[in-house]
């Protein structure tokens, strides 16, 4: 089943963005919580409300944080995980030697 995952209804709020962006990290609710001096509400209030700018809905064959997080980086493209400082596993050497990610030549 093919999902619409972009932005529906408006932008991300700068918390929304700092949220998902560790989600994306793979951090749990508490986590994300103490990270940010929030309680675990707050952050699920937060997710659940993210998932709603992208018209992200839950159900018994999806799961909500996966397609937030790929709903995220669809639309903040690939420098959003830029942070993570996690290597692409298509790197390649490039023209001049330098290893470059053979998906977003341009």
């Amino acid at each position: 089943m093919t999902r619409d995952i972009t932005i529906t209804s408006r932008e991300l709020s700068p918390f929304e963005k700092l949220v998902l962006q560790l989600v994306c990290e793979g951090k749990s609710n508490a986590a994300i919580a103490t990270q940010t001096s929030h309680n675990e509400k707050v952050i699920e209030n937060t997710v659940s409300r993210s998932a709603q700018v992208f018209g992200i809905k839950s159900d018994a064959d999806t799961n909500l944080r996966v397609l937030l997080a790929l709903a995220f980086r669809t639309h903040y493209g690939d420098l959003a995980f830029d942070q993570l400082n996690v290597a692409c596993a298509h790197m390649i050497p490039g023209p001049d030697g330098t290893l470059i990610c053979n998906r977003h030549l341009d």
